[in-house]
Order: structure tokens, then C-alpha cells, then sequence
């Protein structure tokens, strides 16, 4: 853990000292999950999920994005309208630590040296690399197996504006199509559950973190029209 905040504060230490400008700030909202147990609803939050977010202004309209995030997922199957899954009554519960980089774009010009107030719809996508425990099911309730890691791709649509001056607020929704089964205990990895996988195994399972970014940037003010 040591490493890893020395490693951050020299990739900021880098960053900051470029003529760009930086955004700095925090995830707050919450996250939800879509497989094979519970609702199949897209957006909809049920735990708190949070984290850091750092981002490298390139121009005005782009901006390398980093960041970390954590999340409960949780599901039951009681709460969905599909007959047979309110029948079988499964629930899991799990949790995600993601790192993810990629490239935020704007759709308007956002000059954060611009005085005026700056709004602008964005995109980003990029790759993430996520921590989560493989669960196996134990009668209707998840058990923890060990924990695991796995690739997802994010795809976030959100607006920001400038709240006062240094501050940079968002609104997003951000799902997360996974290259694991096993987020809700139905395809457990350990061979030894073989006989309690479920669902569909050809699927991959999705998560989406709804909420709001606050950022406070500093840094240099970068010559955008030499990009």
C-alpha cells in the first residue's frame, strides 16, 4: 500500500509539473449490479460506492482521466419481477476495488481558465482493472471463495460545470461490462462448485456506479491552441 500512494504522488508530482492544468477530487454515489440474480434494471443504486479521481486536461475539449473507486454490489432475487427468479429467492453480496484510465471528451469547449461558467455534456472509456471476491452460492446466500481480479471496459456518460471557481462538479452513469461471470455467485471459477453454477453461463456480468465527481484543479495555464 506504501508503494502504491509513493507511486501516486510521483505520477502527479509528473503531471503537475507539465504546462497542462489538473483536476483532483472524489466519486461519491452508488453502484448497482446487472446479471443473474435480482432486478434487471440498469440503473438503479443500492450501496454507497466511492473513490479518487485525477484528471490531465490535454485540451479543451479532452482529458486523460484516473481514477479509483469502491462498491458494494448487491442483489435479491425478492426484489425482482421475473417470476422464476422471485421463486428461487437467491442473494449474494460482493465488493469492487477498480483502477481505471482512459480518455474523458467533452462535447462543448471547456476552458477551465475561463472565468465564465463552463458546462459540458462528456463521454469516457478506456480500460479498467478491477479486484472482487469469487462467491459460490451456500443454500440461497453467497460465500466468500477467495479473491480474484479481472478486465472490465467502461462506458460513462455524464455533464460538469464549474461550481466556484476552482470547483468542477459532475453528474454521471457509468457501466461496466465485465470479463467475468462470477460477480453474483452463479459461475464460480473453483471446479469444486460445479454443480452449483446457474443462469446464464455464456454472459458476462455488468456493474454501474451512479453519482457525482467534485474536482479542484490547479496547475499551469496550457497554451490549448498549440495542441
Amino acid at each position: 500500500m506504501r508503494q502504491l500512494i509513493v507511486y501516486i504522488l510521483l505520477f502527479l508530482s509528473y503531471f503537475s509539473s507539465s504546462a497542462q492544468i489538473n483536476e483532483l477530487g472524489v466519486f461519491l454515489g452508488g453502484a448497482n449490479y446487472i446479471g443473474d440474480v435480482g432486478p434487471t434494471t440498469y440503473i438503479s443504486p443500492n450501496e454507497f460506492a466511492f473513490g479518487i479521481v485525477y484528471k490531465w486536461n490535454r485540451s479543451t475539449r479532452h482529458a486523460y482521466r484516473f481514477s479509483y473507486t469502491h462498491g458494494t454490489l448487491n442483489s435479491h432475487d425478492a426484489d425482482s419481477d421475473v417470476p422464476s427468479r422471485y421463486l428461487r429467492d437467491f442473494t449474494f453480496k460482493n465488493s469492487v476495488d477498480e483502477f481505471s484510465a482512459g480518455l474523458e471528451f467533452n462535447f462543448f469547449e471547456f476552458d477551465l481558465h475561463d472565468s465564465k461558467n463552463t458546462f459540458t455534456p462528456y463521454v469516457f472509456t478506456g480500460i479498467n482493472y478491477f479486484i472482487y471476491n469469487e462467491i459460490y452460492m451456500n443454500g440461497k446466500e453467497s460465500e466468500v471463495d477467495y479473491r480474484h481480479s479481472a478486465f472490465a471496459i467502461p462506458m460513462i456518460v455524464g455533464v460538469k460545470t464549474r461550481l466556484y471557481r476552482n470547483w468542477i462538479i459532475g453528474l454521471e452513469v457509468g457501466a461496466r461490462y465485465t470479463f467475468t461471470d462470477n460477480l453474483d455467485a452463479s459461475n464460480p471459477r473453483n471446479n469444486n462448485f460445479e454443480n452449483l453454477r446457474f443462469g446464464n453461463l455464456n454472459s458476462d456480468d455488468w456493474y454501474v456506479f451512479t453519482g457525482f465527481t467534485l474536482t479542484y484543479t490547479f496547475g499551469q495555464n496550457p497554451c490549448f491552441c498549440a495542441n
